[in-house]
């Protein structure tokens, strides 16, 4: 057997073993980091997706600028976005006072602002086609803005939701902005890309691969889960036969 071998076993029974040593340590780091990203994906998608709506249902002035610079800041790296929260909460930042910066507040806050502009940018082309399918039918029944929004976003629920598990998969994956406002401290801050990027550079590869196994099987699962919502979206849509509603 090989010691690459080797090492996948290892890393696969501090896993599912409650008696290895480092079991509960890896346990606590995969909570942390599952509590940190779905509070931002809550909060993002809070925001986000009726944000979307709303640009996706109006026509104002500006509107192409507004959908340019959404678009644009889905790509801002992550290392911009953790130093503007670790200016805002440091202690001589506009929101020092609070004392937020190396805590779990601080890194929900920094993906918070990571993923909010994939959302509201992707919820938007979702809910912007869905408008134009059923632009007669809510001129027709002359709908209020706000009846047209509520009304796409339960119509593309389906489809949303995929958004919703591509910015947790974005969130949970995330290691340069945690890293800077949260610090990796042990026991507090510490999420499973930070960690796996410090026992690596330790050179304690069972933990960073257990860790990575279980990254792994999270994207795995956020994959499938998407590729399910979709097809389904699909096929109520063919059932539907072009019918509205």
């Amino acid at each position: 057997m090989t010691e690459d071998s080797n090492l996948f076993i290892k890393a696969l029974m501090m896993v599912f073993s409650s008696y290895d040593a480092l079991h509960n340590t890896l346990w606590e780091i995969v909570g942390l980091s599952l509590f940190v990203s779905l509070w931002a994906i809550f909060f993002a998608a809070l925001i986000g997706l009726p944000l979307g709506a709303i640009i996706a249902s109006s026509r104002f002035k500006g509107r192409g600028v507004v959908i340019i610079i959404l678009n644009s800041l889905m790509g801002v790296p992550p290392v911009v976005v953790g130093l503007v929260v670790y200016i805002l909460l440091s202690a001589n930042g506009v929101f020092g006072l609070f004392k937020l910066l190396y805590s779990p507040t601080a890194m929900i806050i920094a993906q918070f602002l990571l993923i909010t502009p994939l959302i509201t940018a992707l919820g938007l082309q979702i809910i912007e086609n869905l408008n134009e399918e059923y632009n007669i039918q809510f001129l027709s029944w002359r709908l209020t803005l706000w009846q047209r929004i509520k009304t796409l976003l339960v119509e593309g629920r389906s489809a949303l939701l995929t958004v919703l598990l591509a910015g947790f998969g974005r969130a949970i994956s995330e290691v340069g902005a945690v890293m800077i406002v949260g610090g990796n401290i042990e026991h507090s801050t510490r999420t499973m890309t930070t960690a796996i990027q410090m026992e690596i550079s330790k050179g304690n590869l069972e933990l960073a691969m257990a860790l990575g196994i279980i990254l792994l099987t999270l994207a795995f699962i956020i994959n499938a889960l998407a590729h399910f919502f979709k097809t389904g979206q699909n096929k109520i849509r063919q059932n539907k036969g072009g019918r509205k509603f």
